[in-house]
């Protein structure tokens, strides 16, 4: 005669759990893109009825302008900055960011290099002026200006 209230679950075979966790960060790890730049500006887009989205993006350059982050206001103080890549810079720079952001690229997509502006909707327009004047200097034409979709008119 045997007993039959001992018999209990088979235990689960864990054996293939380090191939399955390999995978998932194999997974992100591809498929994750890291920000190439830390913002030391803030900035809030202002909104825009027509939006489009950029075809592109490795053909994209951005120059930052707004007010330093918290962290970056004590040194630099509350006055809007331009960012160019991971440092301030002024509007006399930009000349040189442009060229080496044209070094960068092939020379097809030379013709096709934008530049976006991400600027704060209380930004003065005297500073994003002087930014499109160096941009025409360098021959920096094609321009394309960040902002946020609008719900309403």
């Amino acid at each position: 005669m045997k007993k039959k209230g001992g018999k209990g679950l088979p235990p689960i075979s864990t054996a293939s759990l380090p191939d399955v966790i390999f995978m998932i960060l194999f997974f992100f790890m591809v498929s994750t893109t890291m920000r190439d730049q830390e913002l030391l500006v803030r900035y809030k887009l202002p909104e825009a009825t027509e939006v489009q989205k950029l075809e592109k993006k490795s053909l994209v350059s951005y120059i930052h302008i707004g007010q330093p982050s918290m962290t970056m206001q004590a040194k630099f103080g509350t006055a809007p900055r331009i960012q160019l890549n991971d440092s301030y810079k002024t509007a006399k720079d930009i000349l040189d960011f442009v060229a080496a952001e044209r070094d960068k690229l092939s020379e097809n997509d030379r013709v096709s290099m934008t530049i976006c502006l991400k600027a704060d909707q209380a930004t003065k327009m005297g500073i994003v002026t002087d930014v499109k004047q160096e941009l025409r200097r360098a021959n920096a034409l094609k321009i394309s200006y960040a902002a946020s979709k609008s719900l309403g008119y």
